[in-house]
């Protein structure tokens, strides 16, 4: 991509979205297409439509998405299903008749099979059913897949798709009824700390494995796709390495430096047990993760600390 280049990245205010603006502008991408959910609604189709027809960007990054944790996912999976099925195709078909040069869409690890073969390979997609847990979600993510898939194939677009491992990082939600594992658990061992608790409860047995990266690291990953990458297939992204649910929770009690115990509730579900990515094919176009989980994970529970001492609403 020039410098110069028209960028429009949808969902520019979430957690991957609001770190691909980051790592854009730290790579010299100034030219950059903005809109915030009160100023464009990717629900509606004409409003995109429009959009698109008087931007006309050059190149698309869609990292537009409802998103959440289990809890999120089980309780509203018809909303989980429509509302990123209708974003997203309202977006890429809109970034088609348009005439966009490139599109990047970000899909999810957990589009993947339930019983799928670990290390997951790109070319397992569509193998079996997902996870029942978040699977509004994950169908809704394969959807936008696919008809990049269909688009290329039909008319020649490059329209390509990043499956990123479970991502976390700076602008992440820590509203502890809608959030991701990392920021829940960094809330939840804090206050624990704070009020002196003498235990900490974690949801399901803490044996489920799973992989983690970056969203600085997820960023880089994708420019370096779109400047890079070319083809029908998707393009995992991910580190290579998985620490179990049990591992990441001593990790989090280690960096907010509670002192009480880990307390597993086995009623409440795992979800998936293992879910790791295969890299090989990001790996051997010559990307790399270079942020520890460790260093990760302490740089997010500064900056959440920072925004708390200044009143800024950490989402």
């Amino acid at each position: 991509m020039d410098k110069n280049a028209k960028i429009y990245v949808a969902g520019h205010t979430g957690l991957v979205g609001s770190a691909f603006v980051r790592r854009l502008r730290a790579q010299g991408y100034h030219n950059l297409v903005l809109r915030t959910h009160g100023e464009l609604d990717l629900l509606n189709q004409q409003a995109v439509a429009d959009f698109f027809a008087q931007e006309k960007p050059e190149y698309v990054i869609d990292a537009a998405a409802r998103v959440g944790g289990i809890r999120a996912n089980t309780e509203a999976p018809a909303e989980f299903f429509y509302e990123n099925m209708e974003m997203e195709q309202n977006l890429i078909w809109s970034a088609f008749r348009s005439g966009v040069k490139k599109l990047l869409f970000l899909g999810s690890a957990c589009m993947y099979p339930k019983q799928c073969p670990q290390p997951m390979k790109e070319e397992m997609l569509l193998t079996g059913l997902p996870e029942v847990t978040n699977e509004g979600y994950a169908l809704a993510k394969i959807g936008g897949q696919r008809l990049c898939s269909y688009l290329r194939r039909q008319y020649g677009v490059d329209f390509i798709t990043a499956i990123p491992a479970n991502a976390y990082g700076i602008g992440d939600n820590f509203d502890p009824q809608h959030s991701h594992v990392i920021p829940a658990l960094l809330v939840k061992y804090r206050e624990a700390k704070q009020n002196h608790a003498p235990s900490v409860t974690l949801w399901g047995t803490g044996a489920a494995l799973r992989e983690f990266i970056d969203t600085d690291d997820l960023a880089d990953a994708g420019i370096f796709l779109l400047n890079h990458y070319s083809g029908e297939e998707p393009v995992n992204i991910g580190t290579g390495e998985e620490v179990s649910i049990l591992e990441l929770s001593q990790m989090i009690k280690r960096i907010t430096g509670f002192e009480g115990e880990i307390v597993t509730d086995p009623t409440k579900p795992d979800g998936m047990m293992r879910r790791l990515c295969d890299s090989s094919r990001i790996h051997a176009l010559g990307w790399r993760s270079t942020v520890s989980l460790e260093q990760g994970i302490a740089k997010l529970y500064r900056w959440y600390l920072q925004n708390q001492q200044e009143g800024v609403e950490p989402c």
